[in-house]
């Protein structure tokens, strides 16, 4: 994902915009994962191979749980804790 693509996202459960984004890995300026954070909601949603996975929370909790959980434990040492205790839809703290 290029980071110019941040002008045109907003968050699917409820519009906000901008979101925060956090660089998780970087390869020839592109993001290759990371996440990006609304503020307005709470709702973190990955970038996995370059791919912001922007899906509406009914849609990850049913499909992507499992997934998701993994990528939130490979990165949770660089994370901070409102994504990985405190993140919607779902948490390490919760699960």
């Amino acid at each position: 994902m290029r980071e110019w693509a941040l002008e045109v996202l907003a968050c699917p459960n409820c519009g906000h915009h901008p979101f925060k984004l956090i660089k998780l890995r970087v390869e020839a300026e592109e993001i290759v994962e990371g996440v990006l954070y609304c503020e307005k909601c709470g709702t973190w949603y990955p970038i996995i191979d370059g791919i912001p996975h922007l899906l509406p929370n009914k849609i990850r909790e049913s499909m992507r749980k499992n997934e998701e959980l993994n990528f939130l434990r490979k990165w949770r040492e660089k994370l901070p804790d409102y994504i990985v205790l405190k993140g919607k839809p779902y948490n390490l703290k919760t699960g």
